[in-house]
């Protein structure tokens, strides 16, 4: 398995940055490589990747969420990944973004970006435009504030069952 860790500081509060997290579907705007993200349910996640020329496809499950302290996730097929994204407050106006992932290269091309770390400059570089991204706009576009235990969603949140809205 490889693995990453990176961190970020913005400069929002912490709600305001978890929130926008929560906006899976916002992730190309500043993941390279993520094409797109579609939010199956509460906890299931369609991803939809074209890292270095390798195109993939494949499901993710939240597996635990805690509002504006935690998201972890699993695939639940290939390619094999997992991570946790945790945010800490720095004050009224600003946070940390800490970024841990876990996966399992495949092929020629992944097994040698992993070994020259591009994976981490990837994450890092990432994690700038998710700054860039946030920052200016000021607040988020959308937030889901319920928790997830073991993959289970514990309370309702802010959400309107009744309107279809799952954030």
């Amino acid at each position: 398995m490889a693995s990453v860790q990176e961190s970020i500081e913005v400069d929002v509060p912490v709600s305001t940055a978890y929130n926008q997290w929560t906006q899976f579907e916002t992730f190309p705007k500043f993941m390279r490589g993520v094409e797109a993200v579609e939010q199956i349910d509460e906890t299931s996640l369609q991803f939809r990747t074209d890292i270095a020329g390798v195109r993939r496809e494949y499901l993710a499950q939240i597996t635990e969420q805690e509002p504006d302290r935690k998201i972890a996730w699993v695939s639940t097929d290939k390619p094999r990944n997992a991570g946790t994204v945790t945010f800490e407050p720095l004050g009224a106006e600003r946070a940390r973004v800490n970024v841990e992932l876990e996966w399992e290269p495949e092929g020629v091309v992944e097994k040698a970006g992993s070994a020259v770390g591009a994976d981490s400059r990837q994450v890092s570089a990432d994690l700038g435009r998710f700054k860039e991204f946030i920052e200016s706009r000021g607040i988020e576009t959308g937030e889901w504030r319920s928790s997830v235990a073991r993959g289970e969603v514990d309370d309702v949140g802010d959400a309107d069952p009744a309107a279809g809205e799952l954030r």
